[in-house]
């Protein structure tokens, strides 16, 4: 059987991304593993499935590059809406459903290039801590913040959270996030992937949201880098909740292709 696919990525964050309207696979853990894997497959975090909601332009579906169905993926929902668009099934704007609901997208041009702006689901943030903040964006994030990011050995220290007796069976993804100038610089490492990636939008997202707790001050927006690019998150803040969240950055083609499952 052979699968057309699309890799797009968000800020170095990359995804297999198929649509499977017609196609109707079911795919098994070891297939979506195989696909992701960089050596024997195309290569990806994840992988994703566009299928037909009523109501809505689509749905989304994820997969961590371990094969498992996962939570919400930020880069990964700004990327579909490329890909729904190239299919004629959104244009400038995008409704569509995931696994934590309803979602809303935008493609704006800035600069001569295309920006995707997600919007997220509203959170609360309720587990603050002096050593870390625990927050759901659409999948669950552990946020410390720490200087010297840059050269942390992000893997010892997030499997340290990762596999402690908390979280060794649902898992958690980790952010480790230093306060620069004018933004923030974060890396993320993914439950699933149980890796280190280039960006993680929804990870970015929480690692925003939980320096507005950390740091009250009259913001609606926050300028991010990761090692993959740059991102930017909107918000509305009440305390310790928000609002109106959104994720924006670029979203990319990379290339398509078939392959033969």
């Amino acid at each position: 059987m052979k699968i057309p696919f699309s890799k797009y990525h968000g800020t170095g964050n990359d995804f297999i991304i198929i649509d499977n309207r017609r196609l109707q696979w079911m795919p098994k853990q070891e297939e979506i593993a195989r696909l992701c894997d960089r050596h024997i497959g195309i290569g990806a975090d994840g992988l994703m499935l566009l299928t037909e909601k009523p109501g809505y332009d689509f749905y989304m579906t994820y997969y961590n590059s371990d094969g498992r169905e996962s939570t919400m993926c930020g880069n990964g929902g700004r990327c579909m809406i490329v890909f729904a668009q190239s299919l004629s099934l959104a244009g400038s704007e995008a409704r569509f459903l995931a696994i934590d609901g309803e979602h809303l997208g935008k493609v704006t041009q800035k600069d001569s290039s295309d920006f995707i702006s997600l919007k997220m689901k509203d959170v609360t943030v309720d587990e603050i801590e002096d050593d870390h903040l625990f927050l759901n964006t659409g999948s669950p994030h552990y946020v410390i913040f720490m200087n010297k990011v840059e050269t942390l050995d992000i893997i010892a220290e997030a499997n340290k959270i990762r596999f402690n007796d908390r979280f060794r069976k649902k898992g958690t993804n980790v952010d480790f996030v230093e306060v620069r100038d004018d933004h923030l610089f974060i890396r993320s490492y993914e439950r699933g992937v149980e890796d280190e990636t280039l960006s993680c939008g929804t990870g970015v997202t929480a690692s925003v949201l939980a320096y507005a707790v950390k740091t009250p001050a009259r913001r609606t927006f926050m300028d991010v880098q990761t090692h993959g690019g740059s991102l930017k998150v909107y918000f509305q803040q009440l305390g310790n909740s928000f609002t109106d969240i959104w994720l924006e950055g670029p979203a990319v083609l990379v290339f398509q292709g078939e392959i033969e499952i």
